[in-house]
């Protein structure tokens, strides 16, 4: 496909330009439908007399439709769209940025989904749709324990996942860590039951708080309930996570006006598995947790870190240098782009 497309670019270069453009219209009225013209030609940077003609040329081939809250994509428009998903990420060079940042975080994969998750939400939906395919190329036949890390970004793709569950082998869902005083929806305990049941699989609550004093952690380590998941979290075969920006995760957290300092003044940039890491990837803090710790990761043979967005770009690439070789790191466009802005590999 990626030959022909040279041959056709070779020949008719200015084929290939309106096909991309108006695919990526088709992108972003996908992406933040209804949309108005207005907003459309904003976000794409389009002059409206630009985009009118566009749109109208769209509509007249029905594969858009416009109403009073803006417009929309036909069902044909939709198919037309997927179809060409595929086609355009090869020649945009989508697999050659993948291998790219693989190469330069020296990790196993990178997968890149198109667009900006920083201020196109459904992008998060197809990060989604991306982590069910990779967990169902990575986990084997078996009985596996998955941990789960919280997040908004882990929240939404959760929503999207499909079916894991087979025959042969049967997932069970579990919390790497206890809750960190947020809103519930997006805690692991809640993202990893989100999981478990889109996924067809079985899940293991950990009820207690993230940051304990010493005393009430040692008194909890006793029950054994608590126990008996902690010790599943350490057996577990795989491990799917986050990566946030530590100034937004801290406020997050609810952290003291003297941590949130304290981070700045180490130039704290990314924060996951409650550890928080400057530019070079050094550990600046650690916030007290029960539950899986980054030197764990070594030996789970199946680690996936979600985040995108050009905003987490330099949060991905501290925290990188501290991921296990086997990671698999699915990201957006915007992100990836701006990770390899200056590197010559």
């Amino acid at each position: 496909m990626l030959e022909e497309l040279k041959m056709i670019e070779a020949v008719a270069p200015d084929m290939l330009d309106v096909m991309q453009e108006r695919y990526h219209i088709l992108r972003n009225i996908y992406w933040m439908q209804p949309i108005g013209r207005r907003s459309l030609s904003e976000s794409m940077g389009l002059t409206e007399r630009v985009l009118r003609t566009e749109t109208d040329m769209l509509k007249q081939l029905q594969l858009i439709k416009t109403s009073k809250s803006g417009m929309t994509l036909t069902d044909k428009g939709l198919e037309v769209y997927q179809g060409l998903e595929k086609m355009m990420n090869l020649l945009f060079g989508i697999q050659k940025i993948e291998i790219e940042i693989a190469q330069l975080f020296g990790i196993q994969r990178c997968i890149v989904v198109s667009g900006n998750s920083d201020n196109q939400r459904k992008i998060l939906d197809e990060f989604g749709e991306v982590l069910t395919h990779s967990l169902d190329m990575l986990l084997p036949d078996d009985d596996n324990i998955i941990a789960v890390m919280g997040g908004t970004t882990m929240a939404q793709a959760a929503e999207h996942m499909g079916i894991l569950e087979s025959e042969k082998r049967h997932n069970l869902f579990v919390p790497a860590r206890g809750g960190i005083g947020e809103a519930l929806t997006v805690q692991a305990n809640s993202v990893s039951a989100v999981m478990a049941h889109n996924t067809g699989g079985q899940h293991r609550a950990l009820y207690i708080p993230e940051q304990l004093s010493k005393e009430t952690y040692d008194s909890l380590l006793q029950e054994p309930s608590i126990q008996e998941v902690l010790e599943l979290i350490s057996h577990s075969n795989a491990v799917v996570h986050s990566i946030g920006r530590a100034l937004h995760m801290a406020a997050r957290r609810k952290m003291s006006d003297e941590e949130m300092i304290m981070l700045k003044q180490k130039n704290a940039v990314a924060e996951s598995f409650g550890y928080f890491f400057n530019e070079q990837g050094e550990v600046v803090y650690k916030v007290p947790r029960i539950g899986l710790q980054l030197k764990d990761l070594q030996n789970i043979p199946c680690v996936i870190a979600l985040a995108g967005g050009k905003t987490k770009a330099k949060a991905i690439r501290a925290y990188m240098k501290n991921a296990p070789e086997q990671t698999w790191l699915i990201t957006d466009e915007a992100a990836a782009n701006e990770i390899l802005k200056g590197v010559t590999l």
